[in-house]
């Protein structure tokens, strides 16, 4: 859920490869982490506020099955737009939780005191940055949030920070990272499963696997 969460991007997917690459070690000098599916748990919170604001019951999270929103979804395209705003702009009233165990392997990666880095296709970092250091077991010091505006120039603030392994959802991003010789991880969503070459991992737990000892 990036960049105006990308409702509107067109997909196309490759095959998957034969072998997939085995990761570990990860740690937090040489990674990095998108915010919405896989910090945050956006994507339940779009569906929260569909229901406790607008009062549409019909719709559950796995019915997310694109980015593209108003491709996957029998919502009007305003009140898509009505919900997005809300979660850009923080007014929500349902609360927006992180996804099951990230918290507790989180607190593992940031043990050391390394900074976190956090990048996002929001348009502005200020609003996930507050609610990650209220979330998350990690000094505010640790965190390094840098929101982008768009998935494609996730790329760039990658390479310049050094960071080789990226933890994404959005499968299209993890191609464009690829071809720049960023190592994908894909968390598992809805809305990626479409065929791919790239590892993937379907919880914190999984992830936390790939932790260096």
């Amino acid at each position: 859920m990036d960049a105006a969460f990308e409702k509107s991007f067109g997909t196309e997917h490759q095959t998957a490869a034969d072998t997939v690459p085995r990761y570990t070690g990860l740690t937090a000098a040489t990674t990095g982490f998108d915010v919405d599916g896989v910090i945050a748990d956006t994507m339940r919170l779009f569906v929260d506020i569909a229901r406790e604001t607008f009062q549409i019951n019909h719709l559950s999270y796995a019915d997310i099955t694109s980015y593209n929103l108003e491709e996957c979804l029998d919502l009007a395209p305003a009140t898509i737009d009505a919900i997005i705003q809300q979660i850009i702009d923080g007014t929500h009233a349902p609360r927006l939780h992180a996804m099951s165990g990230c918290c507790q392997t989180m607190a593992r990666f940031g043990a050391d005191g390394h900074p976190v880095r956090f990048v996002t296709a929001r348009p502005e970092a200020g609003v996930i940055r507050t609610w990650l250091e209220s979330t998350l077991p990690l000094d505010a010091g640790q965190i390094e949030v840098v929101a982008t505006g768009s998935f494609e120039s996730k790329t760039a603030v990658l390479q310049s920070k050094g960071i080789h392994v990226f933890v994404e959802d959005r499968l299209e991003t993890c191609f464009l990272l690829s071809q720049a010789g960023i190592t994908p991880i894909v968390f598992a969503q809805p809305w990626n499963r479409y065929p791919h070459p790239f590892r993937e991992v379907s919880s914190w737990d999984e992830l936390a696997m790939l932790m260096g000892e």
